[in-house]
């Protein structure tokens, strides 16, 4: 059972693959997408409310394209998934007056929520990467390293 959106999943998937794939150049979104089996214009909303979380960074011009902000052990999957869902928190949403969810379901889900996050939170881009190489889900000789000078 995945309690996770597909959105949030999605998001997951993008950032491992741009700390995967972004050095020496960014990850052009139009790569990206193809990479996800997305059309290119469901990613880039989803691209730039990463960006604005400052997770990735987006490089404009011919070569442009998405890098992440921070190193990728700096990046964890539950900041990834809390920028997505503040983001589909701003859509408006059906008004719901039920006393019982208010006043019971909804404490119980916010704390297994935030229970959940906090687990998230020891997750690391980087422990996604090495994941993705110990599966073998890369060619060989894509396996970069992650620094900064």
């Amino acid at each position: 059972m995945i309690l996770l959106s597909r959105r949030s999943l999605l998001a997951l998937a993008a950032v491992a693959d741009v700390a995967l794939h972004a050095r020496p150049q960014p990850v052009a979104a139009k790569a990206l997408a193809e990479c996800l089996n997305l059309p290119p214009r469901h990613l880039e909303t989803l691209l730039q409310t990463l960006v604005r979380a400052n997770i990735l960074k987006g490089v404009r011009g011919p070569r442009g394209g998405y890098e992440l902000a921070r190193e990728r052990r700096r990046i964890n999957a539950a900041e990834i998934v809390r920028a997505v869902m503040a983001d589909t928190a701003a859509e408006p949403e059906e008004a719901q007056d039920n006393r019982f969810i208010d006043t019971i379901i909804g404490p119980i889900v916010e704390r297994a929520a935030q229970a959940f996050l906090t687990e998230l939170e020891a997750v690391t881009i980087d422990d996604i990467c090495q994941s993705a190489c110990a599966n073998k889900l890369l060619p060989e000789g894509s396996s970069r390293s992650d620094f900064t000078i």
